[in-house]
């Protein structure tokens, strides 16, 4: 997962709380499984590498969330360290604990934070109304996050990448005039093939043409792309049945668009969707 923006508003009294859209960028010859609900966790929603094992981006009936996006540092990368997936999907495989927090986690993975390439991790729990982001290339700690609209692309939290920034700001803008813009439309945000200027560029150890080629939000060469696009949001709202921290209950939505049918055939450019809907059950 290479770019996300989002919109956290934890104090809604009703309506969003998040709104993300994302997109996973990777090699095209990497195998992955779409987006689903995970047949020995059936509670876990997220799709899977099927190199490394783990997963980019999940949640759980249960309100737990995690996404994850590698850090662009080309001359340290190690081919020996462990797969970076796996700090999604143990935090969504965990059994829910009433002490452990998205920081708590976020504290524990920094414990030993050198011994993967880099990467940003976000962490939530809906249900407390959590959100955390930690990044092991980052002097900053583990941290919560305030209300606002953020992104995350290959370098720390709101580094102003022009992909970053554009994106970030047509969110803002989207979710400022319907709180509830359609996920369909989250998906076409994210859908721009268009490059950043070289002046705009940043430096980050790769050539000139691929740092052009990686400007953009949704990213085509013959090796290497966006590879699904995801939309989510999670609503309050004072019906019936499990409440959270503020006395409401929760929902969530997701609409994944893929080059992936779930055949392992990567088709560009990807045009299958699956959507998903559920209440969050603590």
């Amino acid at each position: 997962m290479c770019l996300i923006v989002f919109d956290w508003r934890p104090d809604a009294a009703e309506g969003p709380l998040f709104t993300l859209a994302a997109n996973r960028d990777e090699f095209l010859r990497r195998t992955a499984d779409p987006m689903h609900w995970w047949t020995e966790a059936p509670n876990l929603l997220a799709g899977r590498d099927l190199v490394g094992g783990g997963t980019w981006l999940g949640m759980t009936r249960d309100g737990r969330f995690a996404a994850l996006t590698n850090y662009r540092a080309p001359h340290e990368m190690r081919a020996d360290a462990p797969t970076r997936g796996t700090l999604v999907s143990h935090w969504l495989l965990g059994e829910p604990s009433a002490e452990l927090t998205p920081l708590d986690y976020l504290q524990r993975v920094a414990q030993d934070g050198e011994i993967y390439n880099g990467f940003n991790l976000l962490v939530g729990d809906w249900s407390r109304r959590e959100l955390g982001w930690y990044c092991n290339r980052s002097a900053m700690p583990p941290a919560l996050l305030e209300a606002g609209t953020h992104g995350i692309s290959n370098a720390v939290l709101d580094t102003p990448w022009p992909k970053l920034v554009r994106k970030r700001a047509e969110l803002g803008a989207l979710v400022a005039t319907d709180p509830l813009v359609p996920l369909e439309g989250l998906i076409e945000l994210m859908r721009d093939t268009r490059l950043a200027r070289d002046d705009q560029l940043p430096s980050t150890g790769i050539p000139l043409e691929r740092e052009r080629v990686l400007s953009a939000a949704f990213i085509e060469s013959p090796d290497y792309g966006t590879r699904g696009t995801t939309a989510l949001r999670v609503v309050a709202d004072g019906i019936h049945g499990t409440h959270d921290t503020h006395g409401k209950h929760l929902s969530a939505a997701v609409v994944e668009r893929s080059d992936d049918n779930g055949s392992h055939r990567v088709v560009r450019p990807g045009d299958f969707e699956r959507s998903f809907a559920f209440n969050i059950e603590r």
